[in-house]
């Protein structure tokens, strides 16, 4: 699994003109991406991950400050683009692969006490956010 992680202070999401996910203040934006080889487990790996990661302001984590997250699914972040001048997309696992595994990590991180807000899966999506720093990190599990 691979997430591009962004502190925020505020980010959102919207599916045709509706707001489906958002989180005010200090907080994180993630965006996951989901391979072939990915498991129940990693999942549960990224979500503690991401829960203790220390990139908020003070070097605290979303577990430390009580802040949000935002997942939203993000197949793009498999993409290949070494070759030619349109990107591939066969290291994404397919939907029915990848949604429940993005689930697992969204159901992991609000086991673990996490405010936890969501794009929708297979939607088109628009993401509005105010990168804080800026300050974004790959995490890869």
């Amino acid at each position: 699994m691979r997430a591009v992680v962004q502190r925020v202070d505020g980010a959102r999401v919207e599916v045709a003109g509706e707001t489906v996910g958002e989180i005010v203040g200090e907080g994180l934006c993630v965006l996951v991406g989901v391979t072939h080889e990915d498991t129940p487990q990693k999942a549960a790996q990224l979500a503690r991950k991401l829960w203790s990661v220390r990139i908020l302001q003070g070097e605290k984590s979303c577990s430390d400050t009580a802040a949000p997250l935002l997942v939203i699914s993000q197949f793009t972040l498999y993409g290949d683009a070494r070759k030619g001048r349109r990107p591939t997309w066969n290291a994404a696992a397919p939907g029915p692969v990848a949604e429940p595994l993005v689930d697992e990590v969204v159901a992991q991180l609000r086991e673990l006490g996490a405010h936890v807000e969501t794009g929708r899966f297979g939607a088109d999506m628009k993401v509005s956010l105010t990168n804080d720093g800026p300050f974004t990190v790959l995490v890869e599990v």
